[in-house]
């Protein structure tokens, strides 16, 4: 009796979405959409089963994920949709539909990148992580980064509450995400300043750097979270250590950067972090 309640209030809950602009989808066991009706299965009613586009299909069960959220208080409650909800494990939504981005940050890590690179926005907890709610919609697109999914236009999400804090305006950093360096066979190099030193080299002998630059690439590679802070604090201790002798070269910089690339970060954000410690320190 209490699912049966819980599937009751899936509805309302629905309802009162669509009441406020919010387009909305009942979802089964498992966070995931309906499947096609009989009717269409493999694309036989003219629509876009796989749905990466919206199509024409006027089909008045929810089959179609994404493209089956509505508005409409009357197609919600309609006999057809009636099987679906009483079925239903939660409530789905539309983001794009409604104005709304999503950042879906799955795990502890995500979530210290995203605290330490995104504006504070709404945020939503969920099982695993939080959803982040920007004001305007963009493309979705899944694993933009370790952990971390966009879901706004053509996708769907899953209604955990309206969440807390103030909605943001939807920021550059977040639509940068899609945009998608080519995968290179080897770390991409950027080319950066490398001080040309002048000070006293403190170095008794080259070991002393080499250990230096191994223990910075160690220390990135096995980081847990928050991966750009580590990146930035690394790159300011090596050159707070070795950056005013001339001893640093390009190759030990390549290294550096390819440690962090290796843990998700893009040739940009290396070159931006380096050149912030190059500031910090003067150099």
């Amino acid at each position: 009796m209490s699912a049966q309640i819980l599937r009751g209030e899936h509805l309302t809950i629905a309802l009162a979405l669509a009441v406020s602009g919010v387009p909305v989808l009942p979802l089964r066991a498992g966070k995931v959409p309906f499947g096609n009706c009989r009717r269409c299965t493999g694309n036989a009613c003219g629509g876009r089963p796989n749905m990466k586009t919206p199509g024409p299909c006027t089909c008045s069960l929810p089959c179609h994920g994404w493209a089956a959220a509505t508005t409409n208080p009357d197609v919600l409650t309609s006999a057809a949709r009636a099987r679906a909800w009483r079925e239903s494990a939660a409530v789905g939504y539309h983001p794009g539909g409604a104005g709304v981005t999503v950042v879906d940050l799955d795990n502890a890590e995500a979530i210290a990148w995203a605290r330490a690179t995104l504006p504070a926005t709404r945020t939503v907890p969920t099982t695993r992580g939080e959803h982040w709610l920007y004001r305007g919609a963009m493309s979705s697109a899944n694993a933009v980064r370790p952990g971390v999914d966009i879901k706004s236009t053509m996708a769907y999400a899953r209604w955990l509450g309206p969440g807390t804090g103030t909605m943001t305006a939807l920021p550059n950093v977040v639509r940068d995400l899609l945009v998608k360096e080519p995968a290179p066979a080897r770390p991409v190099t950027v080319a950066v300043s490398v001080p040309t030193g002048g000070g006293r080299c403190p170095h008794r002998s080259p070991v002393y750097l080499a250990r230096g630059i191994a223990m910075a690439e160690q220390r990135i590679t096995e980081a847990a979270a928050a991966v750009h802070a580590t990146v930035y604090q690394t790159f300011l201790a090596v050159l707070s250590t070795h950056g005013r002798c001339g001893c640093l070269t390009g190759a030990h910089t390549e290294r550096l950067f390819a440690a962090a690339q290796a843990k998700g970060e893009t040739a940009r954000h290396c070159a931006d972090a380096w050149a912030n410690a190059l500031t910090t320190l003067g150099l």
